[in-house]
């Protein structure tokens, strides 16, 4: 069986409440926090007693950090020392990484091994970038594969960011996906969108056109699964609440959604 994930960030102090409920009702198994640059010293407190498991995911380009550009090299190591410090006190074992925008995968690699960090996990990217239709390193399993063996790093499989890419390069989403799960992946992403778009927009189950389908039916078992998808209230996680069981019904391959959850995606 899988176990899902929460991802929210570091600065959502309004989902703790909720997020405490969720875990102890058995609806995830751990919180995937994106570290917001700058914010360790005001959230950790937050986080650091709800005796939940972590993942950490660093800063990405949305935030500046951009590993395939060497003149961004001392800022990306302020973030990326800062994701790891909250590694450190949550006792997280993968910090997620992005592997840039627009430069050269050997400068990737070169800032990743300067960090040279066990714990880092390099996620694969769409092919392009939502902004400007810039190319983002790491959106093929040949980047994925020359990071992992230059770095010495774990790998992340965003399953969407795969089948975007594939969708880009006009090659079987399905068959691109399988080569990027031989890649042994120690996490994956997961959320709904355009099946047969190539931008990287997230959304709710059931609000997209993803074959779940066909995508569970070659993904290895027993592995960390993130849900990404798009949380409408401030409020609470009720949305997370429904996708997490949309997703157990979806583990069970040839089984239905339960009943009581089709209401209500």
């Amino acid at each position: 069986m899988y176990r899902i994930g929460l991802k929210v960030w570091s600065i959502n102090k309004n989902y703790i409440k909720d997020a405490v409920s969720l875990y102890k009702e058995g609806v995830y198994d751990y919180i995937e926090l994106f570290s917001v640059p700058g914010s360790y010293e005001m959230c950790i407190d937050w986080w650091k007693d709800l005796d939940i498991p972590y993942v950490i995911h660093a800063p990405h380009s949305g935030c500046n950090m951009n590993f395939a550009k060497k003149e961004f090299l001392d800022s990306n190591l302020k973030m990326a020392f800062e994701a790891l410090k909250y590694a450190d006190t949550l006792k997280a074992e993968i910090v997620i990484f992005h592997p840039g925008v627009e430069g050269d995968i050997k400068e990737t690699a070169f800032q990743i091994n300067k960090i040279n960090d066990s714990r880092m996990t390099i996620e694969n990217k769409p092919y392009y970038a939502l902004h400007d239709n810039l190319i983002n390193n790491g959106y093929s399993p040949e980047d994925i594969k020359f990071l992992k063996e230059s770095c010495n790093i774990g790998f992340c499989l965003d399953i969407p960011h795969a089948i975007y890419s594939a969708n880009s390069q006009k090659i079987d989403r399905l068959s691109y996906l399988e080569k990027f799960i031989k890649l042994n992946p120690i996490i994956f992403h997961i959320y709904d969108g355009d099946y047969f778009g190539v931008y990287d927009y997230h959304k709710k189950f059931g609000e997209g056109s993803f074959s779940f389908g066909e995508i569970f039916k070659i993904l290895p078992l027993n592995r960390p699964i993130s849900i990404e998808t798009p949380k409408k209230s401030k409020e609470n996680l009720e949305d997370f609440k429904q996708d997490a069981y949309f997703l157990k019904g979806l583990f069970s391959s040839a089984e239905e959604i339960p009943e009581k959850w089709t209401e209500k995606i």
